[in-house]
């Protein structure tokens, strides 16, 4: 005798659990009143840090809600984020102060100069009260090697206002940046094409 039981009582208990799991979400969505800017933290080897801020770049644009991004190591690419974002010239301000990665300009005093022109327009459009969303990308990377005081940019992130969303991405985020923050989501690197000779390619990683 099979021990499946009849469609009947199947779908019956199915009903059953599926009602005490809304009701018991709805409970707990009553406790969730609090609506205010997030510090949001994208770091980890895995790719989509980036591509995820630039997602909810999309959203918010969707929403009426103005957005601004500031690339800390990109700015010498030529993107498809970048040109998509540039159509929207009333809600996007998109700034592309990087000069590439540390081991292309092998300029150690370079790289800091950009980091902190890169590191004043975040701070203007941090503190500029029209935008809703401001994406600072790959800014772990120029703390990471030490291009702009830690403790000065924590104060700032600190500080912004209440209704900010502000996403910071890059791998090796500070302990200090992950204490601080919100959100934070570790991209896991479980298979990568690189490793079997596949190099960047356009519409997947620019």
């Amino acid at each position: 005798m099979s021990d499946t039981p009849p469609a009947d009582d199947a779908n019956r208990q199915h009903a059953e659990k599926m009602l005490r799991r809304r009701e018991a979400r709805a409970r707990m969505m009553e406790e969730k009143t609090q609506e205010r800017g997030l510090l949001i933290v994208h770091t980890g080897p895995g790719k989509g840090k980036s591509t995820a801020a630039f997602g909810m770049a999309l959203r918010a644009i969707g929403h009426g809600m103005r957005v601004g991004v500031v690339q800390f190591v990109k700015g010498a690419w030529n993107t498809g984020e970048r040109t998509v974002l540039e159509r929207f010239p009333g809600l996007v301000a998109i700034k592309a102060l990087g000069e590439g990665f540390t081991w292309n300009t092998a300029d150690r005093e370079r790289d800091i100069a950009a980091a902190r022109a890169a590191f004043d327009e975040a701070r203007r459009m941090i503190a500029d009260p029209s935008f809703r969303l401001v994406i600072l990308d790959e800014l772990n990377i120029v703390l990471r090697y030490d291009y702009l005081p830690l403790d000065e940019v924590l104060a700032v992130l600190r500080a912004k206002p209440k209704n900010l969303h502000v996403v910071v991405t890059g791998r090796n985020a500070k302990p200090e940046l992950i204490e601080l923050a919100d959100l934070v989501t570790e991209m896991t690197m479980v298979k990568h094409p690189f490793k079997s000779g596949v190099k960047a390619q356009k519409g997947i990683e620019f």
